[in-house]
């Protein structure tokens, strides 16, 4: 079986980045806009087109450092964070007293909240809280006095920074949880995939030595008790096992992120397969098998796993009805799903026996039956009366066994 490393990154985070982006380029226009229609409000307008200048050539140079948290270094948000407030001080040497008494906007206008929303998505709200302060601090000096106002703006971008950044952060740890989350989910298949494997050969032929062992006795028998042993020592292996920690990547815009290794069967998929032709060779003196006229196709590698979980069935029929127990399997093609029934005539399973067997790592019908069904988007329901028989209904949709299993 060849394997592969499926990676999954997910971030809510990056879209932040590239709205920043855009939120810079557009605000530098509106500044320059906001300049060249108040012009005449300006006693020293060769201060702030010097300014301007800067300011565009900055914006645009400095766009790939906003693309992400790794290149928006500690350096460039100071950097940054000095141009806006330097443009904020000057404000009332370039522009006349009547622009700073009626409440103007200073030259670098609503740019300055870019500078401080890069701290917020970089650090979180603490950086945001941070580089507010300086802002609130340089506007309420080119104002001169606390004007309402002043006060309302700085409130503005101290509240909209410090939630943007909490955001963030909220949304980081989030991140980290669905990874974790899904990391275990994607182990918990392939640990039940590789469990029912092992369960279909390793431990049936260890329980069948240790009973063999047992009626034989002497040499046999200690060979059989070691066998028990073993067994139940590879039960409780399958059953359990560790799940390694969630991987971040090292970006952190990128999100968190899951590697799945996935198992790619090395054969060729020629299309549907016949069901029937599976399943047929479970007939035998006293196992019934009943079958529509016509062909029932599946995807093979959802028809192979729906068949190992007929002969699972069937094992459990071997080793718990009896010698003398018959069984019945009966296949219907329904229009949205297939559906395979095995019955027997046994002495039916006690209510509580499965709970009881999967707290001892008897996993047959959680795995082997139902584990395999889930993982075809089916489901695998077993009825049992004691004293009339055990009946196991599977069921595999159509629509999912084209897509194929995982």
């Amino acid at each position: 079986m060849a394997r592969r490393e499926r990676v999954i990154r997910m971030s809510v985070e990056q879209p932040l980045w590239r709205a920043l982006s855009g939120y810079r380029v557009l605000t530098m226009l509106y500044a320059v806009g906001l300049f060249a229609s108040e012009y005449d409000q300006f006693d020293r307008p060769g201060i702030a087109i010097a300014f301007y200048v800067v300011l565009f050539v900055w914006t645009f140079a400095t766009l790939p450092r906003v693309q992400s948290a790794v290149a928006c270094t500690k350096r460039f948000l100071a950097a940054d964070l000095a141009i806006a407030l330097t443009g904020i001080v000057l404000t009332p040497v370039a522009a006349d007293a009547h622009h700073i008494d009626s409440g103007g906007p200073t030259l670098p206008s609503i740019w300055t909240a870019g500078s401080v929303l890069a701290y917020a998505i970089k650090g979180g709200w603490r950086w945001a809280a941070f580089a507010s302060t300086p802002v609130a601090a340089a506007n309420l000096i080119e104002r001169g006095s606390p004007a309402r106002d002043t006060v309302h703006n700085v409130v503005l971008v101290w509240v909209a920074s410090i939630a943007i950044g909490y955001v963030v952060e909220v949304a980081r740890a989030s991140e980290r949880t669905l990874a974790r989350a899904l990391e275990i989910e994607a182990t918990t298949r392939e640990r039940e995939r590789l469990a029912r494997d092992i369960h279909d050969g390793v431990l049936q032929v260890l329980a069948m030595v240790q009973r063999r062992g047992a009626v034989l006795g002497g040499e046999a028998g200690e060979l059989g008790r070691m066998a028990g042993e073993q067994e139940i020592a590879l039960r409780t292996l399958v059953s359990g096992g560790l799940v390694p920690v969630s991987r971040v990547s090292l970006d952190a815009a990128e999100g968190a992120v899951v590697r799945a290794v996935e198992e790619e069967s090395d054969e060729v998929d020629d299309g549907p397969v016949d069901l029937r032709s599976l399943l047929a060779p479970y007939a035998a003196a006293k196992v019934s098998f009943a079958e529509p006229g016509a062909p029932v196709p599946l995807p093979a590698p959802a028809a192979k796993e729906l068949a190992a979980a007929v002969g699972a069935a069937l094992d459990n029929v071997r080793r718990h009805a009896g010698a003398d127990a018959r069984a019945w399997i009966l296949v219907e093609d329904e229009p949205g799903e297939v559906v395979v029934t095995v019955r027997d005539d046994g002495p039916g399973i006690p209510e509580g026996r499965l709970a009881q067997a999967e707290g001892e790592g008897r996993l047959g019908v959680a795995l082997s039956i139902r584990g395999r069904l889930r993982d075809l988007g089916g489901s695998a329901e077993l009825v049992s009366i004691p004293g009339q028989g055990t009946e196991v209904e599977l069921k595999v949709p159509k629509s999912r066994g084209k897509a194929g299993t995982r």
